[in-house]
């Protein structure tokens, strides 16, 4: 005889409650928080790994042009990200303090700054297009560098509608509605790898597919969102009329965390642009390998890329009522559950990495160096990933935004920008010198944050 199920179900509960219920929260709450934003997190890996494998059929050059181009993209895109996750904090605080009308007014102003600022990137990189390229990826074959122009200025173009749906999901995931999130993004991506297949698959219309599917998808999804918030969402009471009132206060407290994490993307990112610049000279098929690796790699980061974005909210709404030791305890829970994700995933895709790197159809001479990428982050991301991104994710959302991101430009340029460089091209280690400078990057920035943890500076600096 087994020992009966009622016994198991009691020791998970127990185990629940210990862990993920604090003062305010319990544990239903927080996994209610959680599969949302976890579903949500897989499919957008999932789908970004099959669009990389339908652009691969086009050949060497679009999918080198695709990666250039994705690092500026992820450079910029991220700036208004990080505006979207200031109204995140703010929005989490007054749910947590219990402050309707101070929800909704925040959650309106982070939409109205985000698209203002989406749209002035927009016209600003569209305008500087060529030279930017040329900065950056000026040593690049011909065929690369067109494919690059065509797929920058495409997804310039829908820089706003991309904004605009990041403000109104982070304003959502603020208040926990994480259920309505998910469903917002699966009408966008599920759009997206659907135009994908009918204009890459189909049609063999390569990089110019890509950017018809992007801008089409990012425009259902922008006004999908703004319908839901509008007509289906009462808790907020947003209106577009409320939205073009500019409410400076409100506005301050969202550029307090937004302000010095944009810095932070843009540097950080700009240190991963410039990786991509000395990247490209070590060739095409380099490009490649980094492009694949990278994709295979986000498979390893759906636990810890959900929980990073879960810990915001649950965190913000601790400080919001005052619960700091409940903060700490689900900030130590969540760390420990996306180490343990890391290690379950990577158990998963270790042993089927020859099917998954088939998608791609890569020139068989690269495929050991894909896989030894592939082993690398396999053994370290359980090591040092949480720590470097979920725990400063928790910090910012108790205000301490100055210090993460200093942090975060410091181990950037010092690490993998100079290291990486210095392992890459002088010492000749190739990609994996990059890489092997990425991980160590990783375990000192986590340290530190750790250490910052430990104390009591992290939440001490008042928002709302």
């Amino acid at each position: 005889m087994g020992t009966p199920a009622p016994y198991y179900k009691q020791k998970t509960k127990t185990f629940l409650n210990k862990y993920f219920t604090g003062s305010k929260l319990d544990y239903k709450q927080i996994i209610a928080i959680i599969i949302p934003i976890f579903v949500d997190q897989a499919f957008i890996i999932l789908m970004s790994l099959m669009n990389t494998a339908m652009i691969s059929s086009s050949g060497v050059a679009a999918v080198s042009a695709v990666s250039m181009v994705d690092s500026l993209n992820i450079f910029l895109v991220n700036v208004f990200i990080a505006v979207a996750t200031g109204g995140t904090v703010i929005v989490a605080q007054y749910k947590g303090s219990g402050n309707q009308e101070m929800v909704s007014k925040a959650a309106g102003q982070a939409i109205t700054a985000v698209a203002v600022l989406s749209v002035l990137l927009s016209v600003s990189v569209i305008a500087f297009h060529t030279p930017v390229l040329n900065l950056l990826f000026g040593q690049a074959d011909a065929d690369v560098f067109q494919n690059a122009r065509i797929y920058l200025i495409g997804s310039c173009i829908s820089y706003p509608f991309i904004g605009i749906f990041q403000a109104v999901t982070g304003a959502l995931r603020g208040v926990g509605e994480t259920k309505a999130c998910l469903g917002l993004s699966l009408i966008l991506n599920v759009t997206y790898m659907l135009l994908n297949i009918l204009f890459i698959t189909v049609f063999d219309m390569g990089v110019k597919g890509l950017i018809i599917s992007l801008i089409t998808a990012r425009v259902l999804g922008m006004a999908v969102s703004l319908f839901y918030m509008i007509r289906m969402n009462h808790s907020m009471q947003y209106r577009i009329k409320n939205a073009l009132k500019i409410d400076f206060s409100i506005l301050k407290k969202i550029m307090v965390i937004g302000i010095p994490f944009a810095a932070e993307q843009m540097f950080f990112n700009g240190g991963k642009l410039l990786t991509q610049t000395f990247i490209v000279q070590l060739g095409t098929l380099a490009i490649t390998v980094n492009a694949i690796s990278g994709s295979i790699s986000m498979l390893f980061q759906i636990g810890g890329s959900a929980l990073s974005i879960a810990v915001v909210t649950v965190v913000g709404q601790c400080i919001g009522n005052g619960s700091i030791m409940d903060a700490r305890k689900f900030t130590k829970s969540f760390l420990g559950l996306s180490t343990a994700f890391f290690i379950f995933i990577a158990a998963v895709i270790l042993p089927l990495f020859p099917y998954i790197v088939n998608l791609f159809s890569p020139p068989a001479e690269i495929i050991p160096d894909i896989f030894n990428l592939t082993l690398l982050i396999a053994i370290t991301q359980p090591l040092f990933w949480s720590v470097s991104f979920v725990l400063p994710s928790a910090l910012r959302a108790a205000g301490d935004s100055n210090f993460t991101s200093l942090t975060s430009l410091l181990s950037m340029w010092v690490l993998r920008v100079i290291l990486g460089y210095v392992l890459a091209i002088p010492l000749k280690f190739g990609i994996m010198g990059v890489w092997v400078a990425m991980v160590t990057e990783w375990g000192v920035r986590g340290a530190i944050f750790w250490w910052r943890f430990r104390g009591d500076k992290w939440y001490r600096r008042k928002l709302i």
